[in-house]
């Protein structure tokens, strides 16, 4: 924005920053970034502890990252006004594809690959194939290129029984991997460290990425090529897309490869698992998520699950959109439903209900 005359800040849990002048007392700098900031770029920090009296315009990066309780004390802190809202992601959470469906939200979709990306090749991976697929990681290490190994679970659990990064980590290092340089990152780590091996690994100085979810957004490493999953049956359709997203960030083929055992699968997970080798969009995927799991309580906090429809199906397009092109001519010809005594009284159930306000 330096280009124009307006006054931005930084405010998180921890920093408070400004193109403007503010005091040195941290409260007193925090108070005056929320009188007089007209944008400030924060964290969730922005939606728990502060009320921001002039908010007109919302945007939440990540959204299937937030809460319903979230995102909605972010819209209920305009001071009066309804701010405008805008929520993005590469992976659409089964309620907000309702919504849309619903008609509460709109919908834009950018459907094109950045400049000289390709399509991530993404394939599962039984047990017995394990070999193969770290063969197929060492090749590319070989090329020059780097991988991501992700796991459920920081430490070893017993009851459980799936892979763990720590225990991981340490049988890789010493006998699959024995000659590369293996770095291990997990939300346990203190910031300090966690920021030295990201650094050492952006640099190609750490060959293989031992990781959990903690790289599952804001991680862009482009000579990263290879996303390998252990456990992939542990995680939903939209964790998957973006742990797959940390790979294909160059130019160079990446690949996603899903380990899973076939005990741990029943029908509803290899449809989730194929539908990911199939699709590489979001909204896709999003739509087969919304599918498997539902969209949830679009009065309550629930973001899955299937509520109690009176239409057939959530994709019958043609069945929504009439109904919603009824209910808006309803609202404009009887704002209050006076002719419509019963739709009032279903309304009138619901009144005490927090609505989703997406």
């Amino acid at each position: 924005m330096s280009d124009f005359n307006v006054k931005i800040a930084l405010l998180t849990g921890h920093q408070a920053e400004a193109n403007f002048e503010l005091p040195k007392n941290k409260n007193e700098r925090r108070e005056k970034i929320i009188k007089e900031a007209e944008i400030i770029i924060g964290t969730q920090a922005l939606i728990q502890d502060y009320n921001i009296p002039k908010l007109a315009l919302v945007i939440v990066d990540e959204q299937h990252r937030f809460g319903v309780k979230q995102r909605q004390k972010l819209q209920q802190s305009g001071g009066g006004l309804w701010p405008h809202f805008l929520s993005m992601t590469a992976t659409p959470i089964p309620r907000s594809l309702a919504l849309a469906i619903y008609g509460d939200l709109d919908l834009s979709l950018i459907k094109e690959l950045p400049k000289n990306r390709q399509a991530i090749i993404t394939k599962v991976i039984a047990e017995e194939q394990r070999d193969k697929a770290y063969d197929f990681v060492r090749q590319q290490i070989k090329t020059g290129r780097q991988a991501f190994i992700i796991c459920p679970l920081v430490e070893e659990s017993d009851k459980l029984g799936v892979k763990s990064a720590t225990a991981e980590y340490k049988r890789l290092k010493k006998e699959v991997f024995p000659d590369l340089e293996i770095g291990l990152i997990h939300g346990k780590l203190k910031s300090a460290e966690k920021e030295k091996i990201m650094a050492a690994f952006s640099t190609n100085e750490i060959k293989i990425l031992v990781a959990t979810a903690v790289v599952e957004v804001g991680v862009d490493i482009p000579n990263a090529s290879v996303m390998l999953i252990e456990g992939a049956e542990r995680f939903g359709l939209a964790q998957l897309h973006q742990f797959r997203g940390r790979v294909g960030r160059g130019s160079a083929q990446s690949y996603c490869l899903l380990l899973t055992s076939k005990e741990e699968q029943n029908s509803k997970t290899a449809e989730r698992l194929q539908a990911l080798s199939k699709y590489n969009d979001g909204l896709s995927l999003a739509k087969i998520d919304l599918k498997l799991r539902g969209a949830g309580d679009l009065y309550g906090l629930i973001q899955s699950g299937f509520p109690e429809l009176k239409i057939a199906s959530l994709f019958d397009y043609e069945m929504i959109k009439k109904a919603q092109i009824a209910a808006e001519q309803i609202i404009k010809s009887d704002s209050k439903l006076a002719n419509y005594p019963a739709l009032r009284e279903k309304l009138g159930e619901t009144g005490n209900k927090e609505a989703h306000l997406e």
